[in-house]
């Protein structure tokens, strides 16, 4: 079963950075990109990065490129996503999900596995 656990989240003063974390147990881990996704209230789930699995190539919504940094540690079976100068309007719900490509995905219908989410509250 495969098991996706995000941790990190928190509250932080705008301006500040938080370090989120996903552990991932199940399946082999190095096998599959992972990607991280924000839900605020009341709007949809939108991508925010994505990185494939050897952690050689990534992507990142337009609204963190230069703020946000995804990574990977396979030997840990742990993607990260570091997130400095946050703002409030980053304040959101953080899910991490797992997915069967090689090309890395924004699509969030293209990820099969999600974890359970880690708050992430931006205070200006």
């Amino acid at each position: 079963q495969v098991q996706l656990v995000e941790s990190g989240g928190g509250l932080v003063q705008a301006g500040g950075s938080l370090r989120l974390s996903c552990a991932a147990s199940g399946r082999t881990f190095s096998n599959y990109a992972m990607g991280w996704f924000r839900q605020a209230p009341g709007k949809e789930r939108e991508f925010v990065a994505a990185i494939n699995w050897s952690g050689g190539s990534n992507r990142y919504a337009d609204s963190v490129l230069g703020r946000f940094t995804i990574s990977r540690d396979n030997a840990k079976n742990t993607v990260y996503l570091q997130m400095n100068s946050l703002k409030p309007e980053d304040t959101a719900v953080y899910y991490c999900a797992s997915g069967d490509f090689l090309v890395v995905r924004t699509a969030e219908g293209s990820y099969d596995y999600w974890g359970q989410g880690t708050q992430v509250t931006v205070s200006s």
